[in-house]
Order: C-alpha cells, then sequence, then structure tokens
C-alpha cells in the first residue's frame, strides 16, 4: 500500500513540474514574441528619420513631423508595458500616413530613388512588425489559456503565473484616411 501512495504522490510531482515548465515555457515564448515587436518597431523608428529627411524639400510642414517622430521616439523609449507601446505605434502609423500621403503629390519625390529604397525598407518592415504582432498574440492567447484551463490553472495559481495582454493597435483613429492640410 506504501508503494502505490508512493507512486501517486511521485505521479502527482511529475505531472506538477510537467505543468510548471510548460507555463513557464509559454511564458518565455511571450517574452521573445514581445522582443521581436520591440525589434521591428525600433528598426521602424530609425528608419523614419531618414525618410521624413528625405521628403523635407517637399514638405512645408517637416518639422512639425519630424518634432512628431522625435517626440514618439522618446515615448517608445520609456514605454515598458505593451498598452503603452501599442498606443505610440498607432501615433507612430499616423505620422507614416502623413508623409506617405505628401509623397503621393510629388512625382518628383516618387521618382526619388533614395525616397523610393525607404519607402520599401519601411514596408518590409511594416510587414515584419505585422507578422512579428501576429506571432506575439497567438503566444499570449495559447499562454493565456493554460492559465485559465484545468489543472494547469492550479499550478499557475500557486505559482502566481499572470495574463498577458494581446497587442491590439486598431482604433478608431488608425482605421480613418489621413489628411493632409498644405494651407498650414
Amino acid at each position: 500500500m506504501t508503494w502505490i501512495i508512493l507512486g501517486i504522490v511521485a505521479v502527482l510531482v511529475i505531472v506538477v513540474i510537467w505543468i510548471y515548465n510548460s507555463l513557464v515555457q509559454a511564458r518565455l515564448k511571450v517574452k521573445n514574441a514581445w522582443s521581436q515587436i520591440d525589434v521591428q518597431l525600433q528598426r521602424r523608428f530609425d528608419l523614419i528619420p531618414n525618410l521624413v529627411d528625405t521628403v523635407k524639400g517637399y514638405m512645408k510642414h517637416e518639422e512639425k513631423v519630424l518634432t512628431n517622430i522625435a517626440e514618439l521616439r522618446t515615448a517608445w523609449a520609456n514605454a515598458t508595458t505593451v498598452t503603452e507601446k501599442a498606443g505610440l505605434e498607432n501615433a507612430l502609423s499616423e505620422s507614416l500616413k502623413t508623409i506617405m500621403a505628401v509623397s503621393e503629390n510629388y512625382p518628383e519625390l516618387k521618382a526619388n530613388q533614395n525616397f523610393s529604397e525607404l519607402q520599401e525598407e519601411l514596408r518590409n518592415t511594416e510587414n515584419k512588425i505585422s507578422y512579428a504582432r501576429q506571432f506575439y498574440n497567438d503566444s499570449v492567447t495559447m499562454y493565456n489559456e493554460k492559465l485559465q484551463m484545468f489543472p494547469s490553472n492550479v499550478i499557475a495559481s500557486m505559482f502566481q503565473f499572470k495574463e498577458e495582454p494581446l497587442f491590439n493597435v486598431e482604433s478608431e483613429e488608425v482605421k480613418k484616411n489621413v489628411k493632409v492640410n498644405f494651407n498650414n
């Protein structure tokens, strides 16, 4: 009888260890996925000033856009949560839309090779960001599911695992068309 009880206890300990390790693994996957978003967004923040410099000669209000981007970069460096960074990502997307809308009005700018190359790099970076966001949200969803499903929810609460937020970028403001006013 003692061996049976010891066997059951051993199986339970192994199950707890396995569940705990799978939770740690899922949490690390979420952190890795977030760092991939962070890397791509930083790349975008690094590309945009070059794009703005190329556009400067054509834009009457480039200082406002450049100042806004500089402020966003500073805020990005100081942001610590996914929610803060998602909000900054929304604001940066608005600035990018403004730059791209201005470029549509200047055929000689669109023909500029430097501008075209930067635009292509930015497009590639946007695709990578989109993929990284999807991967992050998939990782967070799997992790959060484990935190809520039995029996891993018991182990998660014992070891104080916390849910992670999804990276939500879409807001009503982002969905609107950009209006560029050249009269300012």
